[in-house]
């Protein structure tokens, strides 16, 4: 960014001090959207500046008067395209809601809101979260700021882009296999998916409901915790929204210490077809925290190999139900040709839905249908059972476990779409967490040979935020360390 300000807690600091106004702020975030933008293609569309100076002004006057004194007050987020922002448009990155401004704002945006953070703009997404790369979206490609030629990852890449490109500080993302979690290791930048229901998925748009999870994306693991603390906590417009019994105070975690700490590595994480440079950069991390007093093993997390047909199959069924409410009647896209009601059905989602969101629907509706509701939803939901047992017993022996975010480094545009069923095999490392609806982070641990980031992934067990906050924050601070003395 053009400013010296690293963290979006330094910048509302320096907002409470008087030393910058929310004002200048909005004004500095807009103008490097509008100067690094048209390279990464990160945003869809950008709050209009006389309502967000407007906002500024009314958010300094609080802070001025004192009553507002939140750690994010008066920060510029980016918000991913699939969380509905009233009065600012909400497409998915998908053609059948190219238009739709929804009548209100999801929970998590009033939060965000209501801590005097300014929701700067909304970001390009695979197209209803379907995708890796962020290629999948209707209207434009997204870039990875640390090399052009490559894909942020997805869905979360735009965030994920404008993070890394310094467009933003912070971004909220939505997590439903990985999709924080793998384009901030593409990208370099630090992303947490949160337990199952600790972030209000109402005004979320459904992908796979009980899947999906709105998280951060930040610079940093206490600019992440802080945006997590900001949208985190129960609400009672969302079933499955939890009250946390350990509460919702994560910026407490960022404290430097491992010491004691049991840390596994699950062995199926580590084999064929994980690159040899990201693997030797989780060793490598492995040994910072064995350095740092943590104990570090390996061991075997039965039922790995399960996850991604099981995943796969939950969540396309999932979709098929969800993505059903997209006919062309209440709101969105409506085909014009076509006679007759069904005519008219068929026309609208063929034309208002890509190739990938057609072929998980066209999966999902194969699976539920009679004579294979049996033989593969049931059984992907008896795996999944399973998968969380796998994890309960894994976490009666460690703290946390530790492993890749992705097989490789971000590939070049283009690559993944040609083997869709190589770019779904490629969530392994991802996918289980949703599964069994546990919290995980990814950070930065490191680079490729292309100086392309690599990112490590911290898994808890459910409501064990503080834990991985606690363990990444204490490696992040490790590794600056490492890196200054280098430098020096």
């Amino acid at each position: 960014m053009t400013r010296k300000t690293t963290t979006a807690l330094d910048l509302s600091r320096e907002i409470r001090e008087k030393k910058r106004s929310v004002r200048e702020t909005v004004r500095e975030t807009l103008k490097n959207i509008k100067t690094l933008d048209d390279s990464i293609g990160a945003f869809l569309s950008v709050t209009p500046e006389e309502e967000l100076l407007a906002k500024a002004d009314a958010i300094q006057r609080q802070i001025d008067d004192g009553s507002l004194t939140g750690p994010l007050a008066g920060v510029p987020v980016a918000v991913k395209d699939n969380i509905c922002t009233k009065g600012l448009a909400t497409t998915c990155a998908s053609r059948i809601l190219e238009n739709f401004v929804p009548p209100y704002s999801a929970s998590a945006v009033e939060r965000l809101e209501a801590a005097g953070a300014l929701v700067i703009g909304k970001t390009n997404m695979d197209e209803f979260a379907m995708g890796s790369t962020t290629e999948t979206s209707a209207f434009k490609v997204t870039r990875n700021p640390r090399n052009p030629e490559h894909v942020p990852g997805g869905s979360s890449g735009g965030s994920c882009a404008a993070v890394a490109a310094g467009e933003v500080l912070l971004a909220l993302g939505s997590d439903t296999g990985g999709s924080i979690r793998q384009p901030s290791a593409f990208c370099g930048v630090t992303g947490l998916k949160p337990t199952y229901g600790t972030v209000s998925r109402y005004g979320l748009i459904a992908y796979a409901s009980s899947l999906d999870q709105i998280g951060p994306v930040a610079g940093n693991v206490a600019d992440c915790a802080a945006l997590l603390e900001a949208v985190a906590g129960h609400d009672p417009k969302d079933a499955t929204s939890l009250q946390r019994p350990d509460g919702t105070s994560f910026t407490e975690a960022c404290v430097p210490d491992v010491r004691g700490m049991k840390i596994g590595i699950p062995k199926a994480y580590l084999q064929e077809g994980l690159d040899p440079e990201v693997r030797d950069a989780i060793l490598r991390a492995a040994d910072t925290f064995r350095s740092l007093g943590a104990e570090v093993e390996s061991f075997d997390l039965p039922l790995t190999e399960y996850a991604i047909p099981a995943y796969y199959l939950i969540a396309s069924a999932e979709a098929s139900s969800n993505l059903a409410r997209f006919d062309g009647v209440k709101y969105g896209y409506r085909s014009p040709e076509g006679e007759g009601l069904h005519e008219m059905y068929k026309r609208t989602r063929s034309e208002g839905f890509g190739p990938e969101v057609k072929r998980r629907i066209m999966l999902g509706s194969f699976v539920l249908s009679a004579g294979y509701y049996d033989a593969y939803y049931l059984k992907a939901l008896r795996t999944r059972a399973l998968i969380r047992e796998s994890y309960t017993r894994a976490f009666q022996s460690y703290d946390l476990l530790l492993a890749p975010a992705y097989p490789t480094t971000a590939p070049k545009l283009g690559v993944s779409l040609e083997d869709p069923l190589k770019m779904y095999l490629g969530d392994i490392h991802t996918v289980s967490v949703n599964l069994a609806g546990l919290p995980a982070i990814s950070i930065p641990c490191g680079c490729d040979s292309q100086r392309l980031p690599i990112g490590m992934q911290l898994i808890g067990d459910a409501f064990m935020e503080k834990k991985i906050i606690r363990a990444a924050y204490t490696f992040e601070q490790a590794a600056g360390i490492a890196a200054e003395r280098k430098e020096a």
